[in-house]
C-alpha cells in the first residue's frame, strides 16, 4: 500500500483544502439561489453547489501524454411553480450569476406543462443525521510525482517479461470535491470526499498475435491503492495470460464471470428495478416485487454507511436519507430504487435511490474464483466483455466476450471472439455460487459468480 504521505510535495496540489471553497461559503451561495427563486414567485426551490480539483496524468512509454489540473465550481438549480418545473446550471457563482441562473430556471418553468408528480420530496424523508463516512483523503501530489507514479506503473509491467512489447498508457487521477445541498423545505446537506485511481494498459506479443492487458487501483484515500508495480504487473500478466486466444465453437455451457465484470450483471439488475424503468413499464423485472427472481442462495442489500466506500451517502440527490435495505432475501425481490418522481407516478414513496444504488453488496456463498472454477469443472470463465447487448424490457443478453476455456476445474485455453447470450431472469436463476473475491472498487460489491448454463458463440472449435 502507498503510505498516506509518501509523495508529498510542494507545488501543484490537488488538495490543499484552502483552495476549495469552505462550506459557509458553499451554503452562502446556494441560499441566495433559492432566495432569488422565491423572488421570482417560485414556490419551492433545490439549488446544489458543487467545487471540485483533480489533477490528471497520463504516461506512454515512459513519455508524458498529458497532465491536466481543474478546478470545478458548479450551481445547479431547479425550481417549482406548483406543479411546473424548469432547472438551470452556471459557473457563475457571482451575485449576477446566480440571479441569471434563477431567472432561465423560472423562465422555463413558466413555460413548462404542470405535472402532478413534480415536487420536493416529502419533508419527512429528509436526512437529518450525517454520519462521519471516512471519505474524505486528500493527497498533497505533484504533478511531478504524479508522473513518476504513473512511470513506475507501466515500467513495472514492461519489465516483467519480454512478450511485454507495448504500452498503451498508464494513468493517474486524483480529485477532491465538496458539495452541498438545500432546498425550501429547510434541507442542507454537506458532503466533501476524495478520489484517486491509477490504472495502466499493457501490450504482449508472441508469434500467434497480440493481446491486452487492463488493472486498476481505486481508493477514498491514497494509502488504500495498490502499490503502483503490483497494477503494472497484473495488467502484464493479464496481456500475457490472453496469448495464443482462440475462439469457440457453439455450445451451452457453465459460466464463471469474473468479479470484475460479474457486477455489470447486477448493474443491470439495478437499473431494471430502478425509477424510470419501473414508471415507463420498461424493465423485465416490472410487477416483480415479492416474486422469486435469484437463485435462492442469492442475498443483495444496499449499505450507505461503509467507511471509505465508493458509493457511501447520508443522503441522495434530492437529500433524502439513505438507508440500510434488503433488496433480495433468499432469491425474492424485496425492494426497488427510486426517486421522489418515480414513487408518485408508480404510488408508493421515495426508497432515497435518487441518483442510483449506495454501496450493493451481494452476499458470498462460496470460496474464491479457483473454488468456483472447481465447482464449474467444464466451461467459461469470462474475464471481458464488449457491446451493449443488453434488453432490459424482455432481459435478453447477448454479448461479446473474451476468457478462458476450462476443464477439469482449471483454466485450459485463452478465448476470444465469443458470444455469450441468454436471458437475465434466466441467468439470476440459474446462479449457482458466487465467491468471496469481491471487488470493492465500485458501488456494486460482487465476487465471481457462477451461472448454471449460458449459451456461447463463436466461430472456432476450442475446447
Amino acid at each position: 500500500m502507498l503510505p498516506h504521505d509518501q509523495y508529498v510535495g510542494s507545488s501543484i496540489t490537488v488538495d490543499h483544502a484552502s483552495r476549495l471553497p469552505e462550506q459557509a461559503q458553499l451554503e452562502t451561495w446556494a441560499q441566495r439561489a433559492l432566495q432569488a427563486a422565491r423572488r421570482l414567485g417560485a414556490s419551492d426551490a433545490e439549488a446544489q453547489i458543487y467545487a471540485g480539483r483533480a489533477l490528471t496524468v497520463s504516461v506512454r512509454m515512459g513519455e508524458v501524454e498529458s497532465v491536466q489540473f481543474q478546478r470545478d465550481r458548479e450551481l445547479s438549480l431547479s425550481v417549482y411553480f406548483g406543479r411546473c418545473t424548469g432547472a438551470a446550471t452556471t459557473s457563475d457563482l457571482s451575485d449576477a450569476g446566480i440571479r441569471r441562473a434563477a431567472e432561465a430556471a423560472c423562465t422555463i418553468a413558466r413555460a413548462s406543462g404542470e405535472d402532478p408528480y413534480n415536487g420536493l420530496p416529502d419533508a419527512a424523508l429528509l436526512a437529518r443525521q450525517f454520519p462521519e463516512l471516512d471519505l474524505c483523503h486528500p493527497w498533497s501530489l505533484q504533478a511531478t510525482q504524479a508522473l513518476e507514479l504513473a512511470r513506475a506503473c507501466e515500467t513495472a509491467g514492461l519489465e516483467m517479461d519480454r512478450r511485454i512489447t507495448g504500452s498503451e498508457g498508464a494513468n493517474l487521477d486524483s480529485r477532491h470535491s465538496r458539495s452541498v445541498l438545500v432546498n425550501s423545505a429547510g434541507f442542507c446537506g454537506w458532503r466533501e470526499s476524495t478520489e484517486h485511481s491509477l490504472g495502466c494498459n499493457l501490450i504482449a506479443a508472441a508469434a500467434d498475435g497480440m493481446q491486452q492487458g487492463y488493472w486498476y487501483t481505486s481508493a477514498r484515500a491514497p494509502g488504500d491503492l495498490a502499490p503502483p508495480e503490483v497494477v503494472g504487473r497484473t495488467a502484464a500478466a493479464r496481456a500475457l495470460a490472453a496469448l495464443g486466444a482462440r475462439t469457440l465453437s457453439t455450445r451451452r455451457v457453465p459460466v464463471v464471470f469474473a468479479a470484475e465484470v460479474a457486477r455489470g450483471l447486477l448493474g443491470h439488475f439495478c437499473a431494471a428495478i430502478s425509477s424510470d424503468a419501473l414508471y415507463r413499464r420498461a424493465s423485465f423485472l416490472l410487477d416483480k416485487l415479492g416474486e422469486t427472481v435469484f437463485s435462492p442462495v442469492v442475498r443483495i442489500s444496499q449499505r450507505p454507511f461503509l467507511r471509505r466506500a465508493p458509493a457511501s451517502a447520508a443522503f441522495d440527490q434530492e437529500g433524502v436519507a439513505t438507508r440500510e435495505r434488503v433488496l433480495v432475501e433468499d432469491g425474492r425481490l424485496t425492494g426497488y430504487l427510486l426517486n421522489s418522481y418515480a414513487a408518485r407516478r408508480l404510488g408508493t414513496v421515495t426508497t432515497g435511490n435518487a441518483g442510483g444504488i449506495f454501496n450493493l453488496v451481494v452476499e458470498p456463498t462460496a470460496g474464491d474464483q479457483a473454488e468456483l472454477l472447481a465447482a464449474m469443472g467444464r466451461g467459461l470463465l469470462v474475464t471481458e466483455l464488449m457491446g451493449q447487448g443488453v434488453n432490459l424490457v424482455t432481459g435478453d443478453y447477448s454479448r461479446g466476450a473474451a476468457g478462458f476455456w476450462v476443464e477439469g476445474g482449471h483454466i485450459a485455453q485463452p478465448v476470444q471472439e465469443i458470444t455469450v447470450a441468454g436471458n437475465l431472469l434466466r441467468m439470476f436463476a440459474g446462479i449457482e455460487a458466487i465467491g468471496n473475491d469481491v471487488d470493492t472498487r465500485g458501488a456494486i460489491r460482487c465476487g465471481s459468480v457462477l451461472i448454471d448454463a449460458l449459451t456461447l458463440s463463436g466461430g472456432g472449435s476450442a475446447g
